[in-house]
């Protein structure tokens, strides 16, 4: 067993102003990048540093600078690649101009994301990036406390009813309308929408998804379905789509209505996942039997048999947006106009005419 009291103790700046020389107070002020010391003073203390393998204390920098170089980015959840690609677009951003992500996932619950705002606070984190878990503001205190403190605050994906603060999102009315309407034109009329966000009842109106993608996406459905002068049946409208469990038991009260669905639209590419493996575990086919129809495009989503319609957005550029402005805001400079995401409809096998009979 090793003996730790046998371990060599870290350097300390102390360590470095010996090696360089120099009193401790230049060391700390040239390893701390706050106040003045010369050039050849903060070429002395670099060179000890770098032959002792000193590492800054964090903490004692952010204390001195009031700077811990470190943001917060809270999503719904980890898991879903659309929040993965979004994180990839902070991290290069964030990296590039010297700041690290805390990351924290909120599994789309008020709770866990005000226990990650909290903590976040806690390590003096400059700034904040999240995905709120619900768009009413009363619910959302913990927001407004980050504005209190003084940190910066971007929202990512959804914005919050009463908070003034940035949202960087993208804009899916028209594009959702669109969808519809492909699906409209070869027959469909009876369109199922399924996400995994969480409501206490079934969905009835679209307040009740807040200022949300879901809320403009059942919009632009219900859009296609007047133009066309066509019923929306909002039962068609399933939420809670969390996991696999809850995935099954949509797919089979969806087949138990007197008219299933024809086609079906994942919210995400999670969704979209589950609801295929329901699909085939039930032998239908797509899109011989329904169509299907995702948000969000990635790799695999080309590859399968048929490939799939998708509607893709600009996740990673979203992201990168989201770093860029918060970061701007931490050193006191204008980000410029927020820029306009737009999701493109990309059409491929997966649609089709319905079936006269669509009963399992």
């Amino acid at each position: 067993m090793t003996n730790l009291k046998s371990r060599s103790k870290a350097p300390t700046v102390a360590d470095v102003a010996r090696a360089a020389n120099v009193s401790k107070a230049q060391a700390a002020r040239a390893l701390g990048g706050y106040g003045a010391v010369s050039d050849e003073v903060q070429d002395r203390v670099n060179s000890a540093a770098s032959q002792l393998g000193y590492r800054p204390n964090e903490l004692a920098r952010s204390m001195n600078t009031g700077r811990s170089n470190t943001i917060g980015v809270i999503v719904g959840d980890i898991e879903n690649p659309h929040f993965g690609l979004a994180l990839r677009g902070m991290a290069d951003v964030a990296r590039l101009a010297g700041f690290h992500l805390l990351l924290s996932n909120s599994d789309e619950k008020s709770l866990a994301e005000q226990e990650a705002v909290r903590v976040m606070l806690e390590k003096q984190v400059d700034g904040i990036i999240v995905a709120p878990s619900c768009s009413d503001q009363q619910k959302n205190s913990h927001l407004m406390q980050v504005l209190a403190e003084g940190r910066a605050l971007k929202l990512f994906d959804r914005a919050v009813i009463g908070l003034d603060v940035e949202a960087i999102c993208c804009e899916f009315t028209g594009v959702a309308r669109q969808a519809t309407q492909q699906l409209i034109s070869v027959g469909h009329q009876q369109i199922a929408y399924v996400t995994s966000m969480e409501l206490d009842r079934d969905y009835q109106e679209s307040a009740d998804f807040g200022l949300t993608p879901v809320a403009q996406r059942v919009g632009g459905m219900m859009q296609a379905f007047a133009e066309a002068e066509l019923p929306f049946d909002p039962g068609l409208v399933q939420v809670n789509a969390q996991d696999e469990k809850q995935i099954a038991r949509i797919v089979d009260a969806l087949w138990q209505r007197p008219q299933p669905p024809s086609a079906l639209i994942a919210s995400d590419s999670v969704v979209a996942m589950w609801l295929l493996r329901e699909i085939t575990r039930r032998g239908l086919r797509i899109p011989q039997d329904v169509s299907f129809m995702m948000y969000d495009n990635f790799p695999w989503s080309e590859v399968v048999t048929p490939p799939l319609t998708v509607v893709a957005q600009p996740v990673y550029e979203m992201g990168r947006e989201a770093a860029r402005r918060l970061i701007a805001e931490i050193r006191g400079e204008s980000p410029g106009p927020m820029p306009h995401f737009e999701a493109e409809l990309m059409v491929r096998q997966s649609i089709a005419a319905p079936k006269l009979n669509n009963s399992i």
